[in-house]
């Protein structure tokens, strides 16, 4: 009987972090920016965490717990029993510009291995600090290319770019 209940409890851990999605599914997270975010206002310190006009005095990382539930509906048909596993994730991330829109967001665990909500935010980290040097040392019009093309290669593949700005491994 112990031997019965080990397997099943295995089985079902197993059978969950295979339906976690490592990466967000195109059709539904398919990236949004912030289209009046400057990237002088994304490299500002506090930027993600300050005040906001038009997100109704939150600040730019708020998003609604009815938005995050829709999000989970969408990729899982309900919300999931332990919605701490996940952070509802920005694809392309606030300091890179990135909105609160549902289709730049999704549920990311932070069980799955090797690739999780941890090992991309070290991604988010260090492009946005390559975002700040672009600025301060080649301006605006660089820094804005750049954050575009980060942008670009975050909603195209955020592992590959996991692999070619932090490290070969998570």
């Amino acid at each position: 009987m112990r031997k019965t209940t080990l397997l099943l409890f295995l089985f079902s851990t197993l059978t969950i972090k295979a339906d976690d999605p490592v990466k967000p599914d195109p059709h539904l997270t398919p990236g949004a920016i912030f289209t009046t975010a400057t990237v002088e206002q994304i490299c500002t310190p506090g930027y993600a965490n300050g005040s906001d006009v038009s997100n109704a005095g939150h600040g730019v990382r708020y998003v609604p717990r009815s938005v995050k539930w829709k999000v989970f509906k969408a990729y899982f048909g309900s919300v999931p029993d332990k919605t701490g596993n996940y952070e509802v994730d920005h694809l392309i991330s606030l300091e890179l510009g990135g909105s609160n829109d549902p289709k730049n967001l999704w549920p990311e665990s932070y069980l799955s291995d090797p690739y999780n909500a941890h090992v991309k935010d070290r991604l988010e980290n260090k492009m946005h600090t390559l975002l700040k040097h672009c600025l301060a040392e080649k301006g605006h019009a660089e820094a804005t290319a750049l954050m575009k093309k980060f942008q670009q290669e975050i909603t195209t593949d955020w592992i590959a770019a996991y692999h070619k700005y932090v490290s070969p491994t998570p």
